[in-house]
């Protein structure tokens, strides 16, 4: 504490409760007039986190209304499963959608079990509600969202968000209703946008042409989830609008995510050695092996991170070996099944530029944990 008479600079202070949970800088912004002003002003809330996952901290929302003008990167972590969250993350949703300048960012993120039945259309409305109303929206990001997407929702964000930079919409949900015609419109409102987040059967050809267009702004990152019946069955996307792209863009990083509800004969329609896939995870009910050999012939200079989810064997095991060898800019590796010895020395060996990997020898209690690399 300081002196009678003497206060820490507004600007200090705000850099001390920047770091505070909400519910500290409440009661620090009723210490005195001081305080109050640093706890509320814009350096201490531009970038924001706010978690309802605890029902208590529904009560906030009276000293937040006072802060969320100066809130423009905002993190939301809720429970939809625990009414009190889930109504308290709606009700800060729908008054911040009624601000402005609005916000720039938003991130939803969701903890525990969805309800079943629940097509989330409170959180949603909210969410539609902040497309509407902020123009200046420039990262969306709804993957951990358990919610269906629809085309509704990609078409008021064309609409209402001209600045966007990212999207993603490549959620954990059993149904995909994006159509690729919302792709091609969000593409076209959007001509900055720069990261975009799907599920494979939302793009189509004629998108990759759009990114490939020469006027196009840089593009850079690209997430697809394969997961979803509507998946399985897309047609697989042009090669020559793949290599396009690439040529457009040479710096284009494609995650790929492949769920078990993809058939083997699907998964070779999406695997395409134009597809420059800089991150692949495989969780396949099916053949492993194939994808993990061609992801070594075939992603050899773009591959920087691999995550398979699969049964223990010798053949994938052969498999893991040959793509040390040919991606030896490997970042991260992680496999969750038992592999042999030989398999973690072909990474640690082949691989001077592995960060962390999970190879586990034996069987252990999960959750396995990665190990860095010093």
């Amino acid at each position: 504490m300081t002196e009678p008479g003497e206060q820490l600079p507004e600007e200090v202070l705000a850099l001390i409760f920047r770091h505070l949970p909400l519910r500290d800088r409440a009661t620090a912004s009723r210490v005195c007039r001081a305080w109050a002003a640093a706890a509320t002003c814009s350096a201490v809330w531009h970038d924001t986190i706010i978690s309802y996952d605890c029902e208590r901290e529904g009560t906030l929302l009276p000293y937040l209304s006072a802060c969320l003008d100066h809130v423009h990167n905002l993190r939301l972590e809720f429970e939809p499963s625990r009414e009190p969250s889930r109504r308290a993350a709606t009700e800060l949703l729908t008054a911040l959608a009624g601000r402005t300048p609005g916000l720039r960012s938003l991130l939803l993120n969701c903890h525990g079990e969805k309800p079943l039945f629940d097509a989330g259309r409170d959180i949603l409305d909210a969410v539609h509600a902040i497309c509407r109303a902020s123009c200046a929206l420039r990262h969306l990001d709804l993957r951990r969202l358990p919610f269906t997407l629809d085309d509704a929702l990609v078409l008021q964000a064309s609409r209402g968000c001209p600045e966007l930079r990212s999207l993603f919409l490549n959620n954990c949900t059993l149904v995909g209703s994006v159509r690729p015609d919302s792709v091609l419109e969000l593409l076209k409102a959007c001509p900055r946008l720069r990261a975009l987040g799907l599920h494979l059967a939302s793009l189509s050809g004629t998108a990759l042409q759009v990114l490939a267009a020469p006027d196009r702004a840089p593009f850079a990152h690209l997430a697809l989830r394969c997961a979803c019946p509507e998946d399985a069955r897309a047609p697989p996307l042009p090669e020559e609008a793949w290599a396009a792209v690439r040529r457009r863009h040479p710096r284009l990083v494609v995650e790929l995510e492949l769920e078990p509800a993809l058939p083997d004969e699907s998964v070779t329609r999406v695997l395409q050695p134009a597809v420059p896939v800089a991150a692949l995870r495989l969780s396949l009910s099916g053949d492993t092996v194939g994808p993990v050999r061609f992801a070594a012939r075939h992603y050899a200079s773009t591959l920087r991170a691999l995550e398979v989810r699969a049964a223990a064997s010798a053949e994938l095991d052969a498999a893991l070996e040959l793509l040390a060898v040919r991606c030896s800019d490997l970042r991260e590796v992680h496999c969750f099944c038992v592999v042999r010895p030989s398999v973690l020395h072909a990474f640690r060996a082949h691989c001077p530029r592995l960060r962390s990997y999970t190879l586990k020898l034996t069987r252990e209690p999960h959750p396995w944990l990665p190990t860095l690399v010093a």
